[in-house]
């Protein structure tokens, strides 16, 4: 029951991240911009710090190759929702509308996907799980600011969007759940994790780092990659 307390106690801190949006909308677009690139920067290094200082250890418990295997099933699945369903919308390079119901689509899909993670981390130890909800946290608090505000481009009042994307959210209780008292359905604990360390890659090495390429003032390029580094220290920090 322990592990059921924390299991719900992250996926709801995780969830509620989705209502940050309206905070840093509301701020000053070149504060706004600072802001977000300082919070990309830390949670790239959060993510690879997890998947290779946490999550890639402990699937290595059975077989390797299996384990690598599943790394690679989790960068090509990723690969494969964002690029059908959870595609980014730059500027007005896409349907806005459409968009917007895709975006929440996706991103349901994906909460669901850190749900299920962020138990079987749990079920395998509360280090691990505590390491792996910080380094979600630290992905979704961007992504959520982003997908606020595509919704509100998409043509949602502020109210809706912000209500829409906490209901997508939420469905990582729903994973998290299924996982919990389900667990035997699931492929091993093991596989999982290789899975989602294959994601946490993906998503830092396709979706995020390339964003911090756009800043070439070297200051500010230094300032990102400290906290690139702050983010892995903290999951080294964090291991069992």
């Amino acid at each position: 029951m322990l592990e059921l307390a924390w299991i719900l106690l992250s996926t709801l801190l995780v969830s509620a991240i989705s209502l940050v949006g309206i905070f840093f909308i509301t701020l000053k677009e070149q504060v706004f911009k600072k802001a977000l690139l300082l919070l990309v920067s830390f949670a790239s290094g959060s993510l690879l710090g997890a998947a290779f200082l946490h999550l890639i250890p402990e699937s290595l418990s059975g077989s390797s190759e299996t384990a690598f295997l599943a790394i690679l099933v989790g960068i090509l699945s990723f690969f494969l929702l964002e690029k059908f369903l959870w595609r980014h919308c730059h500027e007005r390079e896409c349907p806005i509308h459409t968009f917007a119901y895709l975006n929440l689509l996706g991103d349901g899909v994906h909460n669901f996907i850190d749900g299920v993670v962020i138990a079987a981390s749990f079920l395998a130890s509360i280090p691990l799980g505590i390491a792996t909800t910080l380094a979600v946290i630290t992905h979704e608090i961007p992504q959520e600011i982003g997908d606020f505000g595509i919704l509100v481009y998409g043509g949602l009042s502020k109210g809706k969007a912000l209500f829409y994307n906490f209901l997508s959210a939420i469905i990582a209780i729903l994973g998290a759940i299924l996982m919990y008292f389900f667990s035997s359905f699931f492929p091993s604990l093991t596989l999982l994790l290789a899975f989602a360390a294959g994601g946490f890659i993906y998503m830092a090495t396709t979706d995020l780092i390339p964003e911090l390429h756009k800043e070439t003032q070297p200051a500010k390029s230094a300032a990102q990659f400290l906290l690139l580094v702050l983010g892995i220290a903290l999951m080294w920090l964090l291991r069992d």
